[in-house]
């Protein structure tokens, strides 16, 4: 048999996978152990050098607290000890409670601020009171023009304007007058007279001049007007 043919009846090539396998085995059981220990070595190196970083941050947090820690604690003493001094203030104060609320119920200056408004105002009334009774009262007053007349042209004149001016009254004031002439040789009496609205009244003038008849025939009201 040659040896092409020995090694075709030969199995090994046919399992050339399964010794690839054992090969790539091999190697890396002679490679791994040193591989491995180098991995550690370089493990712990990396884990001493985290420690001792987070022991550093550790005591840097530690005096940072510590620093924010004693004002706080003087601050609570602080607190704890106000309540200790204002104890016997609170227990004065609870003793004479009824006298507190005594005083509060008292207004020691209240009472005495009305009276003196009270005062300054019946004070600025009567001020006022006076004030308006000394001012005159405005008296209504009306200018009348009459017209007198005479029963014929033979009537004395001058007696008929005697007899009218003769009529005096409280607020009534005679004033110009003249003679006009009618008609027929006739002259009637025009006379002014200034009255008080609330005395005297045209009513009342006419009444009181028609008294003399032997004079006086009419009397009108030739013009009014109020002053």
């Amino acid at each position: 048999m040659s040896g092409l043919q020995c090694l075709a009846t030969e199995n090994i090539w046919f399992d050339k996978c399964c010794y690839d396998e054992a090969e790539k085995r091999f190697y890396e059981g002679v490679n791994g152990p040193a591989t491995q220990q180098s991995s550690s070595h370089a493990g712990d190196k990396e884990l001493v050098s985290r420690m001792k970083s987070l022991e550093l941050e550790n005591q840097t947090l530690h005096k940072g607290v510590h620093k924010m820690h004693q004002p706080f604690v003087f601050f609570i003493y602080i607190v704890q000890a106000a309540p200790v001094q204002a104890a016997p203030v609170k227990q004065e104060k609870a003793e004479n409670g009824d006298d507190a609320e005594d005083d509060d119920d008292i207004d020691l200056f209240g009472s005495d601020e009305d009276e003196e408004a009270e005062r300054i105002k019946q004070e600025r009334l009567e001020a006022y009171a006076a004030k308006k009774a000394k001012k005159p009262a405005l008296i209504a007053k009306s200018s009348i023009l009459l017209d007198v007349k005479p029963w014929d042209d033979e009537t004395d004149m001058a007696k008929l304007e005697e007899c009218v001016r003769s009529v005096q009254m409280d607020g009534l004031l005679w004033g110009a007058s003249m003679l006009v002439p009618v008609g027929y040789g006739i002259k009637k009496l025009q006379i002014n007279c200034v009255v008080e609205d609330d005395k005297v009244g045209t009513d009342i003038l006419e009444e009181e001049i028609t008294k003399f008849e032997d004079y006086v025939q009419s009397v009108d009201v030739a013009a009014f007007n109020k002053i």
